[in-house]
């Protein structure tokens, strides 16, 4: 499998790729590739909709050169119990990352939360987190700081006192009810601009429609996550009987 940085060449091929609706996996197979590379390349450049291959390698030169020469550090896969393997785990990782920011979260809040939620222990502390990321504890205390704003995190200390970050069975349910709540928020302000500019005329009319479009939605999802609140609850798995030692880095 070829390593280094993608050349010219490939980035035209992905584009070729992504524009015929290409899976980011059918596109790593054919230029023999690692998934997660295609799926990082992407999301880094544009998203599907917006990636050009001339712009993403001028911009992969640009933030080339703005970094000092530093030797080689390659992230080394942590070892893994249940016999899984290492790289295929670490891979999924940078996927699911990916993933999350495609979804609208910014990257390094994602590549937190995926390294939170594919901990066993589903809690790890700055360091530790920082070590697997490789990134600064800086980097690490903003990205918690808006997980934690979102109710996607919560935060413990251990007996040793440090601060642990955690992702447990209502974390997600939590998140829900966040987007929930600010969905229910804009709504109102919407019918708000309804007033405003006048009941009845073209303008008003498409916020009232945005407006119980947004009800409705937010009304179904919290509906949902209610009724699928017990799927989260998952803490007697077979973790707990499997393999008694925490991930602890």
């Amino acid at each position: 499998m070829p390593g280094g940085r993608l050349t010219q060449q490939e980035r035209q091929q992905i584009a070729l790729g992504v524009a015929d609706g290409l899976a980011y996996a059918e596109i790593a197979r054919r230029l023999d590739r690692p998934t997660s590379t295609i799926t990082r390349e992407v999301m880094r450049n544009g998203g599907p909709t917006g990636y050009r291959a001339d712009l993403a390698h001028r911009a992969t030169e640009r933030r080339a050169h703005r970094r000092k020469p530093a030797a080689p550090r390659e992230r080394r896969a942590p070892a893994q119990p249940y016999g899984r393997d290492a790289e295929a785990v670490r891979e999924f990782e940078e996927v699911y990352a990916v993933a999350m920011m495609a979804s609208g979260m910014p990257l390094m809040m994602g590549r937190v939360l995926a390294c939170l939620t594919i901990a066993d222990s589903g809690s790890l502390t700055a360091q530790e987190l920082a070590q697997r990321l490789q990134v600064s504890p800086a980097s690490i205390s903003k990205a918690i700081a808006f997980l934690d704003s979102q109710g996607m995190v919560r935060r413990e200390r251990d007996e040793r006192r440090r601060e642990r970050y955690i992702v447990d069975d209502e974390i997600w349910y939590q998140a829900m009810m966040v987007s929930v709540r600010s969905t229910a928020q804009l709504v109102e302000t919407t019918r708000q601009g309804v007033d405003v500019l006048g009941a009845g005329t073209p303008a008003a009319a498409r916020l009232e429609g945005v407006a119980r479009f947004l009800d409705f939605v937010s009304e179904g999802m919290a509906r949902a996550a209610e009724q699928a609140r017990d799927v989260l609850r998952t803490s007697s798995g077979p973790q707990d009987a499997a393999d008694p030692k925490p991930d602890r880095g």
